[in-house]
């Protein structure tokens, strides 16, 4: 129901949800009655279609789209004693991949226009520990991965993209999955796609993804599927690895929701640009800055609120009027665990500090209609002005 009268709607617009129709409903249920449920062909063939998909040689399902990060990082060989670059603004799991590797994660500053990683930042913090940056595609925009390539070459490391909110979107004509060594996806109900839980690590280098199977397996170099092409038992773990598989089932889910992708970043790209009409004349709203030449995912709408406004005041005032907003994200180094951890505070990173200060998420999801895009537009409008 619109809101253009000024009362609030019916019901509560999230700020993402999934989008499932009975062709995913008959692509589960096909799986259910066959005979693998789990590590069976819709694991191989999600694989491979996704792996078509980023124009990628090599895609490797997990559990989820932080098991793909921790995947993402063993392969890579990192370590105690061994540092990565992550950026301040976002979500933990970015982070904690390479905790629980035994790494240190080393915070660099973002651009206050876009939100990503300032590659300039990144280069003031290597030093001889440094293993590798891991980027992350905020919000469904590419990386400036020319500028962070050119760093990781100088300096022989290893470039992963997070691009766990970006996929469909592209850089110069380049799929997000083809800009890093490794790019790691999830497959969580508010991404682009959804399984349910599940992620993907997409790769070139026959190498890497090797080692990311038998990581996500326990560290077994064969499955059971395989072992039961071969009528053979034997197996053997190689190596500490983990149960990061994902089941047939929620593959089934994937392949179908991907067929619908293009025309679903097609329509949250139409979404975000009535907003940025809308709010183009609103000074009291500051969408965030499109690198030139880029193809924007927008996973997520976030804009920066003026600095009068009591983000926490507007985030209650739009639940009111039944909009549901978010922020993404506290910097990571603020959470109690890393301030613990690793012993640091406030004033670290900024630029990413007074960008979370103002930042708010607003509703975009492939099936909000053009009624829940303009209650959203004078819902926002009205909170902001009064």
């Amino acid at each position: 129901m619109s809101n253009s009268s000024g009362s609030p709607r019916a019901g509560l617009l999230p700020y993402g949800r999934q989008s499932v129709d009975e062709d995913d409903v008959q692509a589960v249920a096909r799986v259910l009655r066959s005979d693998w449920l789990t590590t069976g062909p819709m694991v191989e063939e999600f694989e491979r279609a996704f792996a078509a998909f980023t124009g990628t040689a090599h895609a490797v399902a997990v559990s989820n789209g932080t098991a793909a990060l921790h995947a993402a990082m063993a392969a890579l060989g990192i370590g105690p004693g061994d540092e990565v670059i992550v950026p301040a603004i976002t979500f933990v799991a970015t982070a904690n991949a390479v905790v629980y590797q035994g790494g240190t994660p080393v915070f660099a500053d973002i651009d206050p226009g876009t939100l990503l990683i300032d590659p300039e930042a990144v280069r003031r913090l290597i030093t001889p520990r440094t293993r590798a940056i891991a980027a992350v595609d905020y919000a469904g925009q590419p990386c400036d991965y020319a500028a962070l390539r050119a760093i990781a070459r100088e300096h022989n490391l290893a470039l992963v993209a997070d691009a766990c909110h970006a996929l469909g979107g592209a850089d110069h004509g380049h799929p997000v999955g083809t800009l890093a060594d490794l790019s790691t996806f999830s497959l969580h109900p508010v991404k682009p796609i959804a399984t349910g839980e599940g992620g993907m690590i997409v790769t070139d280098r026959a190498d890497l993804a090797a080692r990311l199977r038998v990581f996500r397996n326990h560290g077994i170099t064969t499955d059971h599927r395989q072992r039961e092409k071969q009528g053979a038992f034997f197996y053997e773990m190689t190596e500490l690895g983990y149960n990061y598989r994902l089941s047939d089932i929620h593959c089934a889910l994937g392949l179908s929701q991907l067929r619908k992708l293009p025309a679903w970043v097609r329509r949250r790209q139409e979404i975000a640009a009535s907003y940025d009409r809308a709010f183009a004349s609103q000074p009291a709203i500051q969408p965030l800055v499109t690198r030139s030449g880029v193809s924007h995912g927008y996973h997520l709408y976030v804009v920066r609120l003026a600095p009068h406004l009591d983000r926490a005041a507007i985030f209650q005032a739009l639940r009111a009027e039944s909009i549901g907003t978010n922020v993404h994200y506290l910097p990571v180094y603020l959470h109690p665990f890393y301030r613990e951890k690793l012993g640091l505070s406030a004033g670290l990173c900024p630029q990413a500090e007074a960008a979370y200060a103002r930042i708010l998420t607003l509703p975009l999801f492939p099936t909000m209609t053009d009624t829940d895009v303009q209650d959203v537009i004078a819902a926002v409008v009205r909170v902001t002005s009064r």
